[in-house]
């Protein structure tokens, strides 16, 4: 059995979403920790008990705290350490939330690590629409992150993102009557582990569409490297 830390709960993404998503998939034998007051709870070196991050937060402390997660001289887990994890072997995976960094509005001590976690992650976000319905779009179904996963339409938010990565491999798209067509599922290789950044999951009905929850599980697995039967 795997050990998964889902870190979650910002001002716009309440931690019940993310709970009650998880909840949703069948078949996961994975022991699951949540932790959503991450800067003051987690430190460096608690990710080696960790199979797999899963990140589903933005860069709020909590959902009724609206200090950035990361702030230099404070964090006792900072950017830096999410990448040395996953460079020794560790799997992240960086779902919707976890996408939504931008250095805009921010003080100049939360600036640089924002940024660190940007070139980590491998994307910045720009914006998003009113939600709509958002059409995900295959674009590489030989991945095993993609095996099995068929094209699906739900109403979510459509994050506009700018890629920074130029490592990173795109399998998956967006497109909306709202916005621009824009990556939705990409992966990343670092030093020995895993990172897959995964776009959709703003409400629950995402999470119970049986593609997203293949999706999902597929970029579990293939962060861990664990291989399907």
């Amino acid at each position: 059995m795997a050990k998964i830390l889902v870190i979650c709960g910002d001002i716009w993404h309440p931690a019940e979403v993310i709970k009650a998503g998880f909840s949703s998939l069948t078949g996961l034998a994975h022991q699951l920790t949540f932790v959503e007051d991450a800067k003051d709870m987690l430190t460096a070196s608690d990710l080696a008990e960790y199979d797999l991050v899963i990140c589903c937060k933005g860069n709020n402390v909590t959902s009724g705290n609206r200090t950035p997660w990361f702030e230099e001289g404070v964090n006792e887990c900072t950017p830096g350490d999410f990448e040395e994890y996953v460079k020794n072997g560790g799997g992240f995976l960086a779902l919707h939330a976890g996408c939504s960094f931008s250095e805009s509005n921010l003080a100049d001590n939360c600036l640089k690590p924002c940024k660190e976690y940007i070139d980590f992650v491998g994307c910045r976000f720009l914006n998003h629409p009113p939600r709509c319905p958002v059409t995900y779009q295959i674009r590489n179904g030989d991945h095993p992150v993609t095996a099995g996963v068929e094209d699906f339409c739900e109403r979510d938010e459509h994050y506009q993102i700018e890629m920074t990565a130029d490592d990173a491999q795109i399998l998956m798209e967006s497109i909306s009557e709202d916005a621009s067509r824009m990556p939705a599922a990409y992966v990343r290789e670092m030093g020995e582990g895993r990172l897959c950044a995964l776009i959709p999951g703003h409400i629950l009905a995402v999470w119970r569409n049986p593609e997203f929850q293949k999706l999902l599980k597929n970029a579990m697995n293939w962060c861990m490297k664990i291989q399907e039967a």
